[in-house]
């Protein structure tokens, strides 16, 4: 993942802070991010969802609104109005420099932004909300008993998240004029909202009502167990690779492109996806999985272990050597299965090698076949399991030579 640090003017003309990140490799299509209230570009549900994208072709613009983070602006002048001007600003900084937006991904009021700024970004084929409000004055309910004050004195200062805020008279104001939910009525885009059963926060009946106000295609994906804030990695992770696969259909991405070197047969690629701490996006000719390690090793399990990989490459060779094997004799083999399992052992316990000091790797692997096969025909079939080419090679002497891309010196 390629990370773009820069800044475009906003509604009335402040610097906006913001981030590009960007996919190691081709760009899908584009996406702009609405953060949640008084939250910021770099919160670490927005950061997680933006990463966790690039993975799938998808480059995420994601910046700070008016007055919060490293955004220019007085954060007390603002309101909802503002924030939607502001995400209008950031599409059209995405039309004049790369492409605009076709995917519009919001998170609680960032969610109910994106809805009401929906209309004014034309080329934005499809909407997510993520934990959002239907009606923005929700927020005021955030304010406590400063409501009040801020309705008599004009202006108070409101403690948020462990932060002090200013809010002014004129946000309950403004918030209180939004008619969201006709706007959601008159989306005409693809929805998806998205909502944690248990969101304490926003209430689930805030997701209700959004999508009974939608027209289709709409669907609804339950967050189960996640908070409002998504403060677990996988709850985001979820959310990201959910995002991805739901949208392929609306932003015409189905077919991810890969370079001509990559796509060659017999060439296989591995690069970090950035999600997680060991996620990898492997490229095996037109073919694309990930590779991780389990929760337990600080992984985010969301592909098979290298082991694993190890183990289903002997196992796919196992069963095609065999298939081959029985067609070409025209025996009945109607269905083989392979099992298997590695684990390190100590070489005292193996009477099937030479080694005889230290540990070993052993590969247990059972076979299944099917079929009216005799004896002497399993048996032939059990022999020519040990001479598929991916055994043959974990048995003989192998060759790895590494050096470094020139690309990867500079």
């Amino acid at each position: 993942m390629e990370a773009q640090r820069l800044q475009f003017p906003g509604s009335d003309g402040q610097q906006l802070s913001a981030r590009l990140d960007l996919p190691v490799g081709p760009v899908r299509t584009f996406a702009l991010f609405a953060h949640c209230f008084t939250c910021g570009k770099d919160v670490l549900a927005a950061t997680r969802i933006a990463q966790a994208l690039t993975a799938h072709g998808i480059a995420v613009l994601r910046f700070d609104f008016t007055g919060l983070g490293g955004s220019g602006g007085d954060f007390a002048n603002t309101n909802f109005s503002s924030n939607v001007a502001d995400l209008l600003a950031a599409a059209d900084y995405l039309r004049q420099h790369h492409r605009a937006p076709a995917l519009l991904i919001g998170h609680s009021l960032g969610g109910a932004a994106v809805l009401s700024a929906a209309h004014g970004i034309p080329e934005a084929k499809a909407v997510v909300t993520i934990a959002a409000p239907s009606d923005p004055s929700h927020v005021v309910g955030l304010f406590g008993d400063q409501a009040a004050r801020i309705e008599a004195d004009g202006q108070a200062e409101v403690r948020l998240a462990g932060r002090a805020f200013k809010i002014k008279r004129q946000f309950i104001e403004d918030v209180a004029e939004q008619k969201l939910l006709d706007s959601v009525a008159k989306l005409r885009k693809a929805l998806l909202v998205m909502h944690a059963p248990q969101d304490d926060t926003v209430g689930i009946d805030n997701a209700t009502q959004i999508f009974i106000a939608a027209k289709h295609p709409k669907s609804f994906v339950s967050l189960d167990r996640a908070d409002h804030l998504l403060t677990r990695k996988a709850d985001a992770v979820y959310v990201a690779n959910t995002i991805a696969a739901w949208s392929q259909r609306y932003l015409d991405i189905d077919a991810l492109d890969v370079p001509a070197a990559v796509a060659e047969e017999g060439l296989v690629r591995v690069e970090e996806s950035h999600v997680g701490k060991y996620q990898e996006r492997i490229t095996a000719g037109p073919h694309h999985l990930l590779a991780d390690e389990p929760v337990s090793f600080g992984g985010l399990n969301g592909g098979p272990a290298p082991y694993d990989l190890l183990l289903a490459g002997l196992g796919a060779c196992t069963a095609m050597t065999m298939r081959m094997y029985a067609d070409r004799k025209g025996w009945p083999l109607e269905h083989v299965a392979v099992t298997l399992r590695h684990e390190k052992i100590h070489a005292t316990d193996s009477a099937e090698c030479s080694t005889t000091e230290g540990k070993i790797d052993w590969i247990e692997r059972e076979i299944t076949m099917r079929g009216p096969l005799d004896e002497a025909q399993r048996a032939a079939l059990m022999e020519i399991a040990d001479k598929c080419p991916v055994h043959r090679t974990l048995h003989s002497e192998v060759v790895v030579r590494t050096h470094l891309a020139a690309t990867a010196a500079r």
